[in-house]
């Protein structure tokens, strides 16, 4: 038996875009994970669908939130972590001198692509405290969209089968409507095995519904009344 598929509706009172870790180490080239999701990324045509997304959110009044990944030297202090973690770690993944110091971040791996800083940094898209493993728990997203009357979120950005399916799963948690659009994030594809095919059986198990990024923007984008 096929799984239905329940939808979402676009209420532009009421939804958002919100993006997981739309940052250089994930989505550059010169990124540290770039050897193991760069070619997920180029497939998906990952970049230019975010940016659509963007786009397409700022011209239709539609909130746009971000959730990102930062850590700073007093995170390094961990007594135990995930496999992904200690890789994390390891590699100075999305490190930060601190919480309070932005000394060499521009350009650095922690931030923001920088053809998404017109979108984000536009003194409207509501940019999250960090979250620190995979999901929200940790972070205040779930507070910004209540304040907000937000229930529910189209949701994207990196990596597939890790963050974004976190968010995915808390946010459902929670009580939101969750649309995942697929070809808007991207994966590490390694011997182990492929974390994008993982994320996609999960995103239509679990998601409300799941779209391209040309369907999103259907979605997203407001009807035009006739004169």
């Amino acid at each position: 038996m096929a799984l239905p598929n329940p939808g979402l509706k676009v209420d532009f009172k009421n939804t958002a875009l919100v993006i997981t870790d739309p940052q250089n180490d994930f989505l550059s080239p010169e990124g540290v994970t770039w050897g193991v999701v760069g070619e997920n990324v180029t497939e998906n045509n990952t970049v230019k669908n975010l940016d659509s997304l963007f786009k397409t959110a700022k011209k239709n009044g539609i909130p746009v939130f971000i959730s990102p990944h930062y850590y700073y030297p007093t995170d390094h202090g961990w007594k135990f972590e995930g496999a992904l973690e200690r890789l994390m770690h390891y590699i100075g993944m999305f490190d930060r001198k601190s919480a309070l110091n932005l000394d060499e971040f521009e350009g650095s791996g922690a931030d923001w692509l920088e053809q998404y800083k017109p979108y984000i940094n536009d003194g409207k898209t509501i940019v999250c405290s960090p979250h620190k493993v995979y999901g929200p728990e940790a972070n205040d997203l779930v507070l910004q969209l209540r304040k907000r009357k937000i229930d529910k979120v189209i949701l994207a950005g990196m990596s597939a089968n890790l963050c974004v399916e976190s968010h995915l799963r808390e946010l459902l948690e929670q009580g939101f409507e969750i649309a995942v659009v697929k070809d808007a994030t991207a994966a590490a594809q390694v011997p182990e095995g492929d974390g994008y095919q993982a994320a996609l059986t999960n995103f239509r198990f679990l998601a409300n519904t799941v779209w391209t990024t040309k369907v999103a923007i259907k979605h997203m984008t407001k009807k035009r009344k006739l004169k």
